[in-house]
């Protein structure tokens, strides 16, 4: 009976603490005990089974998908958002406000932020970013050229330059054609200092954010003329790829896609993208399932933002 009786004060003192929320001080004095038995006994109260901690997901979260797609792909951390239907232009909203809100909550001093700039969701992220007091990075760096054509070029410089502002960074732009003509034609941009300066900050990069592309290009990026023709594009599919990560292509296992295609752009190399340490990707749509499900079978991501109806059809 010595073990019962011994189990039923640890259940009144679990009881006293976690039900009545008495303070530890205050039960030691009601039961006549000291305030480090009371401690003993909380922990004794965990590792006998009185008290069990039981995690209730709030409505509108969706940790089950989340786990299961940790668990699928092994990707460190899934955030699944709630979206009230899967068309493109609401999930897009709602990954932006997710993504934003991670962002703020887990951004380091002094982080060198790479962003991928030709990204509607990516701007739909800085669209929802509120402006860091505290924490402040030390560079944004575009990561993808952003020239193009002059009526949508805007978005990418203002997407690189409106985050570093909102958190308190400086900004690196890449000045240059995304895709450039030719081999040689990016030979000679490559050449120009401010362009080499932007790149050579390539290896800092400690938190990337990037969008996941599928073969057919987005109405932002297609607009802004940094694309392959329909024939390149039709060699891509035929050659396996499913989508691209800043415009560096893979197939459905993950594997990059090497064509002559990949030598014209000018953007962070896929190689140097999973060396980063920490590359957060925001990706959603129907459209956009198989893009998304290659990319994370590349390795190179630790984050996934992405909405409900998406992670259902990945995690199945």
């Amino acid at each position: 009976m010595g073990r019962i009786n011994e189990l039923r004060m640890i259940a009144r003192v679990a009881q006293m603490y976690h039900g009545e929320g008495r303070r530890q001080a205050q039960i030691a004095e009601h039961l006549h005990l000291s305030q480090a038995t009371v401690s003993r006994m909380l922990k004794r109260a965990e590792q006998e089974d009185i008290v069990r901690t039981t995690v209730i997901p709030p409505p509108g979260t969706f940790s089950e998908l989340e786990t299961a797609m940790r668990e699928r792909f092994g990707i460190g951390e899934v955030i699944v958002v709630d979206c009230s239907e899967d068309r493109e232009g609401a999930i897009m909203a709602r990954i932006g406000e997710g993504a934003a809100h991670f962002l703020e909550m887990t951004l380091r001093q002094d982080e060198v932020i790479g962003v991928s700039s030709w990204s509607e969701t990516v701007l739909r992220m800085v669209d929802n970013i509120h402006p860091l007091k505290g924490t402040k990075a030390k560079y944004v760096v575009q990561t993808l050229g952003g020239m193009g054509d002059p009526s949508v070029q805007t978005h990418a410089t203002q997407l690189t330059t409106r985050l570093a502002r909102l958190t308190g960074a400086e900004p690196r732009l890449l000045p240059v054609q995304g895709v450039a003509a030719s081999q040689e034609a990016k030979g000679v941009m490559l050449s120009d200092p401010f362009v080499r300066e932007t790149m050579e900050l390539f290896g800092a990069i400690s938190l990337a954010i990037v969008g996941i592309g599928a073969i057919e290009p987005s109405e932002l990026l297609a607009r802004s003329g940094n694309v392959f023709s329909r024939q390149e594009l039709t060699a891509l599919t035929d050659a396996g790829a499913v989508g691209d990560l800043s415009l560096r292509f893979f197939d459905l296992k993950g594997q990059p896609v090497r064509t002559p295609l990949d030598s014209r752009v000018i953007g962070l190399p896929f190689e140097d993208l999973a060396r980063v340490p920490r590359v957060m990707a925001l990706a959603g749509g129907a459209s956009k399932t198989l893009a998304i499900m290659g990319a994370l079978r590349t390795g190179a991501i630790d984050v996934l933002v992405t909405d409900k109806y998406t992670a259902a059809r990945l995690a199945g």
